[in-house]
């Protein structure tokens, strides 16, 4: 009888342990994970109101993951974007700013480490990169550049452009882009596939146009039709308008063809993001196609507007006075590209 109480007592102090431990575990879910990858729209990049920028936490990245959060109270987010990134840059290094942040010397390297440590455990990947190998390409005039980062166009001259911004687009630097583009994507995503496993949802975007917005404005002379901004304030300049006379000297068939080449420029490198995307699994939130950027009929109630052009002084800082032009998306643009993200995350 002594030898049956004693193993029965040890046996409840076991179960105890046991419920105890049970309980414990219970009441903490296991933390999960959002990664977030990509360059300053995954940081929230914004103007400082002061003439520079600073990361801020209204990032479209930022905007989805208080969403994700109220159904998914564990979740933790891995913000791991950097302003000025380009494919080349996320993949082997070079930005100081940048590789300051990643112990294992590049963003793309700091991801394959998170994602292999934690198997399991992430729910979201998402990305948002190649923009940057463009954006030096364009200088907005006066020798503002247009680089994610903030930077200005490399080899930019400070000149007093006497009015509106003009659009100087370096096409050499451009097709370089493109080339580096269709190379580095491809071996991105594969590599990022292959760190999180086949059953991460991972999903890529798709990039807006923000230079249809400064085209315009180049076309508008000193402002005359230029677009209002979301404070029905005028475009970047707010300055008198071109005279009929200018205007029928044939400023409009180089600015038509800016925006076609644009145009051409972003369904290229946008097919590219697609197929490669596609390619390795990753689905595709196409913000392109949100911002309607290849729709140039007139804007609903804006005879004089197109609907691609509107977007982009709604939802970026393209047609601000003060604080523009600058390519970056407002809280508004951050969370309507949110949106077009969270339209395709899955369920926890």
């Amino acid at each position: 009888m002594h030898i049956t109480r004693s193993a029965a007592l040890a046996a409840a102090v076991l179960l105890a342990a046991a419920a105890c431990s049970s309980g414990e575990s219970g009441g903490a879910a296991e933390e999960r994970y959002y990664l977030s990858l990509g360059d300053s729209l995954a940081v929230g990049v914004q103007p400082d109101g002061e003439g520079g920028f600073e990361e801020t936490t209204d990032g479209y990245t930022d905007a989805l993951y208080r969403t994700l959060k109220d159904g998914r109270p564990s979740l933790r987010h891995e913000r791991m974007g950097c302003g000025g990134e380009d494919t080349t840059t996320f993949m082997d290094g070079g930005l100081e700013a940048c590789g300051e942040r990643y112990t294992e010397g590049t963003q793309l390297a700091q991801a394959e480490r998170f994602l292999e440590e934690n198997r399991g455990r992430v729910d979201l990947v998402t990305l948002d990169i190649g923009g940057n190998n463009f954006t030096g390409c364009v200088d907005l005039g006066g020798g503002s550049g247009a680089s994610e980062d903030g930077g200005g166009a490399e080899d930019a001259e400070d000149e007093d452009t006497g009015g509106s911004p003009e659009v100087d687009v370096d096409r050499a630097c451009v097709d370089e882009g493109l080339d580096r583009l269709k190379e580095e994507v491809p071996e991105i995503t594969s590599r990022l596939r292959a760190a999180a496993g086949p059953d991460v949802q991972i999903i890529g975007m798709t990039y807006y146009n923000p230079f249809l917005a400064a085209m315009l404005l180049e076309e508008s002379g000193d402002g005359a039709g230029a677009p209002d901004g979301p404070d029905g304030s005028d475009g970047p300049d707010g300055g008198g308008g071109a005279s009929g006379d200018e205007e029928a000297e044939g400023g409009d068939s180089s600015e038509e063809e800016l925006v076609d080449y644009a145009t051409d420029v972003l369904v290229e490198m946008n097919g590219v993001l697609r197929t490669s995307y596609s390619d390795a699994g990753i689905q595709v939130a196409d913000v392109e196609e949100s911002f309607e950027s290849e729709n140039f009929a007139p804007a609903e109630g804006e005879a004089d507007m197109p609907t691609n052009v509107k977007n982009i002084c709604d939802y970026t800082w393209m047609c601000n006075t003060e604080d523009g032009p600058d390519i970056h998306t407002n809280q508004a643009g951050a969370l309507y590209i949110a949106e077009t993200f969270e339209q395709l995350v899955e369920s926890a």
